[in-house]
């Protein structure tokens, strides 16, 4: 039985979403995770886990940064030999793509180990990502209909970058209200309940 059809909304992905797992997603890669969808189009999909922490700091991943421990996060399965990063306010670091009104992807790597060594960019600023998650022309479209994933365009900025990452997912759906109020707060387990 299924109590709700979250794409009922009828609500077309675009760059700039965010992908909130629905409550008993089974794919241990994806279990109440958070992602920002960074480009949606007819070749497909890819974004990065918001909310998914690494074992690993970026002090121990980047040779020459020993003054900084910001959190790695485990942007999703594919190329996890990768690390990407995006960051917020216009102009930050130069060349990254615009994902969304104030949230940028990439941009010049060395001009953002500059910064942070020089302490110009706060950790609040920027999240690092190892891998991506990514989907195929269509694919997403399809979890989208059996119910995988839940869209949200009202997240905004300080969530992405200041909500604690164990809050992250309840927070999101408590923001978009009515029925997701509801699913925010769904035991893990449903058998434990």
């Amino acid at each position: 039985m299924e109590l709700f059809n979250y794409s009922d909304d009828k609500v077309e992905p675009q760059k700039g979403d965010i992908l909130i797992s629905e409550p008993f997603l089974a794919d241990p890669n994806f279990v109440r995770t958070v992602i920002l969808l960074c480009e949606h189009n007819d070749d497909g999909s890819f974004g990065f886990v918001l909310n998914k922490p690494a074992q690993i700091k970026i002090n121990e991943l980047i040779e020459g940064v020993e003054n900084r421990e910001d959190d790695i996060y485990i942007g999703g399965p594919v190329q996890q030999n990768t690390l990407q990063f995006i960051h917020r306010n216009d102009g930050l670091i130069e060349g990254g793509a615009e994902i969304k009104e104030g949230i940028f992807w990439g941009g010049s790597f060395e001009q953002m180990l500059t910064m942070m060594d020089s302490n110009l960019i706060k950790a609040s600023d920027i999240k690092f990502f190892i891998g991506y998650s990514g989907w195929a022309s269509g694919q997403l479209k399809s979890e989208l209909e059996v119910n995988s994933w839940i869209i949200s365009r009202n997240v905004n900025i300080e969530q992405i970058f200041d909500t604690d990452d164990k809050s992250l997912w309840k927070e999101v759906l408590n923001t978009m209200g009515g029925k997701y109020k509801i699913v925010a707060n769904f035991p893990v387990d449903p058998r434990l309940n």
